[in-house]
């Protein structure tokens, strides 16, 4: 959308004095603040958020929505925490727990050599009995299978109890990770970063500002990350505006994350089920403001598994560019939690056609966002 075209449509538009203020910062590529941040959550409508995040969207990708040929492994659902948002862990002896053994994921990466997938996604539970070791083995044996597979794996939190079992600091940590083959971490574990509020959901795991370092420290040693936010349990706006502005503020001072990921709380099968979940309307309005807000992060993705593929193709009109991945059945975390994708699997081509039909261009991408394929 040109600048000139959306000052037009703004010019028809009633809005309020802060409204204009944030339209203008908008169209002159300048940060708005925290507390124009929370305005825009309490106070504007779904039209106004959508015509700025769609402009700051086409400004960073022009028409470009993104995707992977990718999978998930999921080496364990037993974990040591006990969030209360949680639908995925199970304790030792539990009917539907798994604990795979090296072999049992060897064997699942076989299956895609001679295979196009670029990218393997490793994260689960934080298992009482994985150490460092263990997790550098995996990761050495998948790249003895599919040597040129980017890894992207392990949440900031795994990394925090691998290092501390193995008595190592989280720098050498990451530096035995990545020699052994790591190329990015996920985003995962940021949850919410109010203390009270994650004291609350998620009292034992390790805290915001160690979820910080642990990026910073990947990011001074050269391993680009993803970012994430749980919204829609107890927080409340100003937690969500909060919590983006420190990640922001990491953005300034390292460039290290390629992409933020707004994760959708969902109520089944865990101590918060009694929380109703947020409505499509109100995760449309957080990733428009997201994008508004999030100014040095090129791109937002919206998880299909999570959303389910209708509200993720509704999502690319509020500022998001980026679908994750292909994923071929792979993953359970948001399945057990109530997602409609009950089998999330999508073909390239069943991607493709979820793009185009929204008017806009699919891109095979890396890990790293470089372009594999443009589909015309």
């Amino acid at each position: 959308m040109q600048k000139k075209r959306i000052t037009n449509i703004l010019s028809l538009t009633k809005l309020t004095s802060t409204e204009r203020t944030i339209a203008d910062k908008v169209l002159e590529n300048q940060r708005i603040t925290q507390e124009e941040g929370i305005y825009l959550f309490y106070n504007s409508s779904l039209h106004f958020l959508g015509l700025l995040a769609n402009y700051i969207r086409e400004n960073l990708n022009g028409k470009d929505v993104y995707f992977n040929k990718n999978i998930h492994i999921e080496p364990t659902n037993i974990c040591i925490y006990n969030c209360k948002f949680c639908s995925y862990k199970r304790r030792f002896g539990d009917t539907d727990a798994w604990d795979h053994r090296i072999e049992d994921i060897l064997e699942m990466v076989k299956k895609y050599e001679g295979k196009d997938i670029t990218e393997i996604h490793i994260t689960g539970g934080v298992h009482p009995h994985y150490n460092l070791l263990n997790h550098c083995t995996v990761i050495k044996k998948i790249k003895d299978i599919l040597p040129k597979v980017h890894i992207k794996a392990f949440t900031a939190v795994e990394i925090d109890y691998m290092c501390k079992k193995a008595m190592m600091s989280i720098e050498d940590g990451i530096d035995k990770l990545k020699e052994c083959g790591l190329d990015s971490l996920p985003g995962g574990g940021a949850e919410i970063f109010n203390p009270e509020i994650r004291q609350q959901i998620s009292l034992d795991k390790s805290d915001a500002r160690l979820w910080l370092r642990i990026h910073k420290i990947a990011h001074s040693k050269g391993l680009k990350s993803n970012a994430t936010i749980l919204y829609g349990h107890i927080e409340k706006y100003e937690d969500r505006i909060d919590h983006i502005s420190q990640i922001r503020e990491l953005q300034d001072e390292t460039g290290g994350f390629n992409a933020f990921i707004p994760l959708k709380f969902r109520n089944a099968n865990n101590k918060l089920s009694h929380i109703p979940e947020l409505s499509v309307t109100e995760d449309m309005r957080n990733y428009a403001i997201t994008r508004i807000f999030l100014d040095n992060i090129k791109h937002i993705k919206a998880y299909w598994v999570m959303l389910g593929r209708s509200f993720a193709q509704m999502s690319l009109s509020y500022g998001v560019d980026d679908l994750d991945g292909t994923i071929d059945n792979s993953t359970k975390i948001y399945t057990m939690a109530g997602s409609e994708e009950q089998k999330p699997t999508m073909t390239s081509q069943e991607m493709v056609d979820l793009i185009k039909s929204a008017g806009l261009t699919p891109v095979e991408r890396d890990s790293l966002y470089n372009t594999i394929k443009i589909y015309k």
